[in-house]
């Protein structure tokens, strides 16, 4: 019975190959977000309050481009496994068109109507003048990070490209130095140090773009220097035609899956913007637990994200079987992995809120939220195991009604219905929105083991 669930010592070799990098990138820059987060915390709750808001928007546009390359990405994956280098060199092409077409999209509504946005998040109970000052800051943090938006979704391209070839250290070396760009910068312009102007949130913001542009100058550079290992972008830009066979495969697989990625991260925003609607201490509060969640997440979204990688490769090389019996191995690796972390979470629920210069009210009411979160990581870590499985075999439909449809069909009204209308204060609200989870897990668990997922989509 254990057999089916425990892998031998070669199987876990080949996933810490893939995990380990993936990890300490993603740790890193969770973990310098966090930084930057406690340093603009630092210059006060007001300051603090209108960042979350801004990188609430942010996080939906991220989310956008990671579906749209990730979407392409599955085909990358199952293109390598078989060994069709031309495939994955027009998927890389696909990749580049399309996440800079969307990025032009997204600064234009930013731009337009990045105000009303963040508004919306600031209509809870607190100080008139607390809200006007968070809108200012969260406005000016928004426009100068929109610069380094199509430097990101670029090193997007790269990084997702090399990964779904096996090479996850090159760009976790490039984030890498790009965290400590960013870590330094942050220090230096928010706070005015070595004889830089004192910047404040418009500093950390800078420091964030700054970082961008290096991330990817390191990645590209190292990409193109080495076209014997990375065949793929040997001629990718003497011309940037995709195969419109090739496109439409994309769009009814990859398409679905960004249209995934999207709404599910603005069902999350809408989710975060009825909590908003109790106080402005719930947007505070909300914003430390989420920035710590995703430094102590990072160790099961990186066996994700491995899975996605690993099951893909598989199936793209006609082992069905191997890939069923991995996944069944990746989603207990991944469980075991989120009960250790959801422990060090809740021990640190006391020292966390004390990093930040915020009122005792948002203190005890983060402390309270970090320790609900921190017992639904399990959840969270099976939902997300069984998204990147289902993924791998181009499952598209299924992943969007399991993943964001989930979201919009119960979170979201669920949220809405209880700050709404429900005397109940955020604490117990945000334990039954987050409790809820575990109908996805049900959900996803079903759709795993029913195997539709187990399929080649390149040949």
């Amino acid at each position: 019975m254990l057999k089916q669930f425990i892998g031998d010592r070669k199987f876990y070799r080949n996933v810490f190959v893939l995990m380990i990098p993936i990890l300490i990138q993603n740790g890193l820059t969770s973990f310098v977000n966090m930084l930057d987060n406690l340093m603009v915390g630092q210059v006060g709750q007001v300051e603090m309050i209108g960042v979350s808001v801004a990188n609430q928007l942010m996080f939906v546009y991220n989310l956008c481009v990671f579906g749209a390359v990730s979407g392409a990405g599955i085909f990358g994956a199952q293109f390598f496994g078989s060994g069709d280098h031309k495939g994955l060199r027009d998927t890389f092409r696909f990749k580049l068109i399309f996440s800079t077409m969307l990025t032009a999209v997204v600064i234009g509504i930013f731009l337009g109507f990045g105000d009303d946005l963040i508004s919306l998040y600031l209509k809870g109970e607190g100080e008139a003048a607390d809200a006007a000052a968070s809108l200012s800051f969260g406005r000016e943090y928004l426009f100068i990070m929109l610069i380094g938006l199509i430097p990101a979704a670029l090193v997007q391209c790269y990084s997702s490209t090399l990964r779904e070839t096996g090479l996850t250290v090159p760009p976790m070396l490039a984030g890498v130095v790009a965290i400590l760009i960013n870590l330094v910068l942050n220090y230096i312009l928010i706070f005015g140090h070595f004889g830089a102007p004192k910047m404040g949130v418009a500093g950390a913001a800078a420091a964030t773009v700054i970082s961008r542009f290096a991330e990817l100058l390191i990645v590209s550079v190292w990409t193109h220097a080495r076209k014997d290992k990375n065949i793929f972008i040997q001629g990718a830009f003497k011309s940037f035609r995709v195969p419109i066979s090739l496109i439409k495969r994309i769009a009814s697989k990859g398409g679905l899956l960004m249209v995934n990625e999207t709404m599910w991260a603005a069902g999350l925003a809408v989710v975060n913007q009825c909590y908003s609607s109790k106080s402005l201490d719930v947007v505070a509060a909300n914003n430390i637990v989420s920035t710590f969640f995703n430094v102590f997440a990072v160790a099961f979204m990186a066996v994700g994200a491995s899975i996605g990688i690993i099951l893909g490769q598989l199936l793209g090389a006609g082992k069905t079987d191997e890939a069923k019996d991995s996944s069944k191995k990746l989603i207990a690796f991944s469980m075991f992995i989120s009960v250790i972390v959801a422990v060090a979470f809740a021990l640190c629920s006391d020292a966390i809120p004390e990093l930040y210069n915020a009122s005792s009210s948002v203190k005890l009411l983060a402390k309270q939220m970090i320790i609900v979160c921190a017992c639904a990581i399990p959840l969270d870590a099976f939902a997300n195991a069984a998204y990147f499985t289902l993924r791998s075999g181009g499952e598209a439909f299924i992943t969007i009604i399991f993943d964001s449809g989930f979201v919009w069909a119960i979170s979201v009204p669920a949220a809405f219905l209880l700050c709404t209308f429900c005397p109940l204060s955020i604490l117990p609200i945000y334990a039954i929105c987050q409790g809820l989870n575990l109908l996805k897990c049900l959900v996803g668990g079903y759709f795993v083991k029913k195997g539709k997922w187990i399929k080649n989509i390149v040949t």
